[in-house]
């Protein structure tokens, strides 16, 4: 059987190379993002026609239903869903804006909670599926400058854990990854952001500082992250649920 599955936050980073490996698995994919040439150039590069770009703001009162909702009309149904998009910036405690909290609260942790309801309800509906929710290492840090993103990946902690709990019995496994350090357009941003906060000059060093703080000694990269998705999606034992699994070189430690 061919797997259906809805990636969010597919135009770029970690969100397509999750899309290009499900893809490559046979799975038929919905890449859904707010910038409608990255989605599209996501569907182009998997290029087997199995991927079908999707423009849509997951902040936007009724879009996760919605996201949901056209994933299974232009998919036939709905097995997986990856909940990636996200949204972070830092700044200083001390100087946290209300609008910085609703943006990141609403893409981060409401948008995913309600897509894990709409896809929940269709998955029990056919008794079966897979949810995978992106989290974060900063989810258990101390993160003055970098708050709201943090609380945000906590929140989607609680959310995968209610979930998998809420699902379990209706055949539906509900799990998450936490990406260590990778070079993608946002963590590049937010780094740039964090050291200026830090009064920090030297982006290099700076970089460098950080990375030495990873057990492993190196940052992680897209491909290597999205394997693991894509085992929680696909290939993974149906007993496990509510787990969160660290791809972080050691960085974050249960």
């Amino acid at each position: 059987m061919i797997a259906a599955a809805l990636v969010t936050g597919a135009g770029g980073g970690l969100g397509r190379a999750v899309t290009l490996a499900l893809a490559a698995r046979g799975c038929t994919v919905v890449a859904l993002d707010i910038n409608g040439v990255a989605a599209q150039e996501t569907a182009d590069e998997a290029g087997s026609g199995l991927v079908t770009p999707l423009v849509m703001d997951l902040t936007a009162p009724g879009s996760p239903e919605l996201a949901v909702a056209e994933s299974i009309a232009a998919l036939g149904g709905l097995d997986i869903v990856v909940n990636n998009a996200g949204w972070g910036i830092g700044e200083a405690f001390l100087d946290m804006t209300e609008a910085s909290w609703d943006r990141t609260l609403a893409l981060n942790l409401k948008a995913v909670a309600l897509i894990c309801a709409a896809a929940g309800r269709h998955m029990k509906g056919i008794g079966s599926g897979r949810i995978v929710n992106i989290t974060s290492p900063a989810s258990r840090m101390a993160l003055p400058n970098y708050l709201a993103y943090a609380a945000s990946k906590a929140g989607v902690d609680a959310v995968t854990r209610a979930a998998a709990m809420a699902l379990a019995p209706h055949g539906v496994r509900v799990n998450s990854v936490a990406p260590g350090m990778m070079d993608t357009v946002m963590q590049r941003v937010t780094e740039r952001q964090l050291a200026a906060l830090d009064g920090r000059t030297d982006i290099e060093a700076f970089l460098n500082e950080r990375t030495a703080r990873i057990p492993v000694g190196r940052r992680t990269d897209v491909d290597t992250v999205a394997a693991m998705v894509v085992w929680l999606a696909l290939d993974a034992p149906e007993y496990i649920t509510a787990e969160r699994l660290n791809v972080s070189g050691g960085l974050d430690r249960d």
